[in-house]
């Protein structure tokens, strides 16, 4: 075997090494709780549920 021969081999096993090193293992499972982000879309009014259905047979039937 050449020297050149010898130095590609001991780099690609360095790089080898290298990749393993980084991408060797998957990353940690994410739950799917930390996918989803909960928040209103509008601030409550709180005119919105006031309303009282009976309100009606005060003002118009007394």
């Amino acid at each position: 075997m050449s020297r050149d021969a010898v130095h590609a081999c001991e780099d690609d096993d360095m790089a080898a090494r290298a990749r393993r090193a980084r991408f060797g293992s998957l990353p940690e499972p994410v739950r799917v709780e930390d996918l989803i982000e909960e928040r209103p879309a509008v601030a409550p009014d709180p005119a919105r549920f006031a309303y009282d259905p009976d309100e009606w047979l005060v003002r118009y039937c007394a």
